[in-house]
């Protein structure tokens, strides 16, 4: 059986708790401003014009992504392998959301709105890491900012380190891409990449 609407959705999962739509700000306020401040982590979710959906990951240093004032937040945009898919998207339809992650916490912070990219000298200047300006950055202005409670977190053990994988136990990117498009020695790909990675982080 489907669900094929809000009501039947409604239905099946009963009312949503009254502090849950309460707790929706729109703006930053000192929790969020700390939980970001503190964050090495978060996941970028962009839209594109055509329903292209991405979600990418964005890391950094506690503190890379910089709260200009309650309602912008600055996020740079380090050397990739310029796909760019979700700037691409950012360009189209400016739609973003953002997941924030804190190791060690169970709470996530949850952020949606909208953003621009810039190349502005002055901007970028704010977010130099040895020596090295990102190529742009993402001003995003806050339209909805809310905790989201820890229960996935605790089911997922994401943070226990006795769950962490051990080191060389699932194949790396390299080996990965060489043996799914049949390309190149994967030993020599795996090391290429991870050389490249090391060498270009910004």
């Amino acid at each position: 059986m489907f669900i094929n609407d809000e009501e039947q959705l409604r239905g099946q999962y009963g009312t949503m708790h009254p502090l849950a739509v309460r707790k929706v700000l729109d703006r930053l306020d000192d929790y969020c401003k700390r939980f970001i401040a503190l964050s090495p982590f978060l996941v970028l979710a962009t839209s594109g014009a055509d329903g292209t959906l991405d979600a990418s990951p964005r890391g950094d240093d506690p503190g890379f992504v910089q709260p200009i004032d309650d309602h912008t937040l600055l996020i740079p945009d380090r050397p990739g392998n310029n796909r760019v898919d979700s700037l691409c998207n950012v360009v189209a339809t400016g739609q973003v959301g953002m997941l924030f992650m804190v190791p060690g916490l169970r709470e996530t912070l949850r952020v949606n709105g909208t953003a621009r990219l810039s190349t502005d000298p002055a901007l970028l200047a704010t977010a130099v890491v040895g020596g090295k300006p990102p190529i742009s950055c993402l001003l995003v202005t806050v339209q909805e900012a809310y905790f989201h409670c820890g229960k996935a977190i605790i089911r997922s053990h994401l943070w226990e380190p006795e769950r962490a994988l051990p080191k060389g136990s699932f194949p790396g990117i390299g080996r990965i891409i060489s043996e799914q498009l049949k390309v190149g020695d994967p030993a020599e790909l795996e090391q290429a990449v991870e050389e490249e990675s090391l060498r270009t982080l910004y």
